[in-house]
């Protein structure tokens, strides 16, 4: 799982969308406080998975 905010904001996010372009790499906007608009590309190439909660297997 990725982080994008870690502030709630007053009037909460709103309006996301996400895409892949062609290239691979993934786009996502959305809105806060439905005055600012935040807009993002991630490179899932570069993204490294942590071990999380359910990749413990149990003995």
């Amino acid at each position: 799982m990725l982080t994008l905010e870690s502030k709630p904001r007053p009037d909460g996010y709103a309006y996301p969308a996400v895409i892949q372009s062609r290239d691979g790499l993934i786009h996502i906007s959305y809105t806060w406080n439905r005055t600012h608009i935040r807009y993002v590309v991630l490179d899932p190439r570069r993204l490294r998975v942590a071990p999380g909660p359910s990749d413990r297997v149990a003995r």
